[in-house]
């Protein structure tokens, strides 16, 4: 029973869009309604609130970490197994993909497994912190980071974390990540995606 509260109350975590809050609370469109429609950082800052877009990215990653990290600190007190904070850091990456608050309409979960990832291994998440960082910084591509970080973190995961299920665990986010990046990939190869640049503003 302990399991079962434990991830359904990190899918909640999870559902909470920060994207959308962080608009709100400066005035802006929604994020869906513009852009990719994605309510992730990256598409917060097409609106020209850098601060907009830093309280999404924050927020995101604060709460895959704070529901990992939580599992983590009280698991054994509640009967939480390594099973269980792996079913938890999927759960709250879900509630970020498809968050039942948002009419399971959500983000790709970058920032959010980046938080996830924090309150598992602070070296993996800056293993694949720097990955991105590299990829961006030389391309402008936030999508070809953004993919290239989740292959480099389900490749390193088995690595850093063992065989067991914390690892499957971040072998499906960097799964999942990729596909929901599929069509940033298409665009990718077909020339036409867009590369990262500030002071753009989303239309009113």
């Amino acid at each position: 029973m302990n399991s079962l509260l434990a991830v359904a109350t990190a899918y909640l975590i999870g559902s909470i869009s920060f994207g959308v809050l962080a608009s709100r609370i400066f005035g802006l469109p929604d994020p869906r309604t513009y852009g990719s429609g994605n309510p992730g950082a990256t598409n917060v800052l097409r609106s020209g609130k850098k601060a907009a877009a830093l309280f999404t990215l924050i927020g995101d990653t604060a709460k895959g970490a704070l529901a990992v990290g939580l599992a983590r600190w009280l698991g054994s007190g509640i009967g939480l197994t390594e099973t269980g904070v792996g079913a938890v850091a999927i759960a709250a990456f879900l509630g970020h993909l498809y968050p039942v608050f948002y009419r399971f309409k959500g983000g790709k979960g970058v920032a959010t497994a980046f938080g996830i990832l924090l309150a598992l291994s602070p070296w993996l998440a800056l293993g694949t912190f720097l990955v991105f960082l590299g990829t961006v910084l030389g391309t402008r591509y936030v999508s070809l980071g953004s993919v290239l970080a989740g292959v480099f973190a389900a490749v390193a995961g088995p690595f850093i974390l063992g065989s067991g299920p914390l690892a499957g665990a971040v072998i499906l986010m960097g799964v999942l990540v990729v596909a929901r990046h599929k069509p940033n990939l298409k665009r990718l190869i077909a020339g036409e995606e867009s590369k990262l640049r500030f002071g753009k503003r989303a239309p009113s």
